[in-house]
Order: C-alpha cells, then sequence, then structure tokens
C-alpha cells in the first residue's frame, strides 16, 4: 500500500515552474557542471589538435582569455529561457551523480569524435536539399 500512495502523490513533489525557482536551479546546475571546468575541458580538446609544442600555451591563454563570468551568465540565463524547474534539477541531479560526471568527462572526446563526421554529413544533405529544390 506504501507503494501506491508514494506513486499518487509523486506529482505533488514537482517543483513549481516559476522563474525564481529556474533560476534556483540553474544555480544548482552550475554549481554541479562548474562553467569553468567545462571550458577547461573544451580548451583542452582544440589543443589536442594543435601541434604539442603549442597546446599548453594555447590552453593558458584560451583560460586567460574567455570571460567566464560571461559564458556562465549566458548559460544560465539560457537555461532559465528553456529548461523548466524539474528538468534543470533533473539534469543537475543526473550531472552531479558518479555516473553523470563519468558521462560528462566522456563527452568532450565524444563530441571531437563525432563533429567532423557529423558536419560531413550534415554538408552532404545540405548540398543535395539544395539541389534537389533547385529541380522543384
Amino acid at each position: 500500500m506504501v507503494p501506491l500512495i508514494w506513486l499518487t502523490s509523486a506529482p505533488a513533489l514537482a517543483l513549481d515552474d516559476t522563474p525564481a525557482n529556474r533560476a534556483a536551479e540553474a544555480d544548482y546546475y552550475l554549481r554541479v557542471v562548474p562553467p569553468q571546468s567545462r571550458m577547461n575541458d573544451r580548451a583542452a580538446k582544440l589543443a589536442a589538435t594543435l601541434p604539442e609544442g603549442k597546446r599548453a600555451t594555447f590552453v593558458a591563454l584560451m583560460t586567460k582569455n574567455l570571460d567566464i563570468n560571461a559564458v556562465a551568465a549566458l548559460m544560465r540565463d539560457s537555461m532559465i529561457k528553456n529548461f523548466t524547474a524539474d528538468e534543470l534539477k533533473a539534469l543537475a541531479d543526473f550531472y552531479g551523480s558518479p555516473v553523470g560526471r563519468s558521462a560528462m568527462a566522456k563527452m568532450g572526446n565524444y563530441m571531437a569524435d563525432s563533429m567532423p563526421r557529423l558536419v560531413v554529413e550534415l554538408q552532404k544533405a545540405q548540398a543535395l536539399t539544395q539541389q534537389q529544390m533547385q529541380a522543384h
């Protein structure tokens, strides 16, 4: 009987989707997944495409030149605009978990692996679409 009561009361546990709750949950997400660590990972992935002797300088300059406060603010604003409070909480809970942190650590490698091939596929589709559009 307890599980039935829990299941029927679960919707009551949902956060009110207010601007204040979205902001609070976006802040929670940014504490769990700090923008600085994400940007450091991206800089390292970009640097990997450069000659070995230039990588450390590139990372140092990118870290120095990137306005991390502006990045955090734009991320926060975009999250508040596009996600509900419950979605933001779920994202932060996931990325704050051990499996979520493990997945996040692999995301840069995934993007570096998939993006060049994805761009090629998108370019092929765009070229084919343009050809077909001209035929109509």
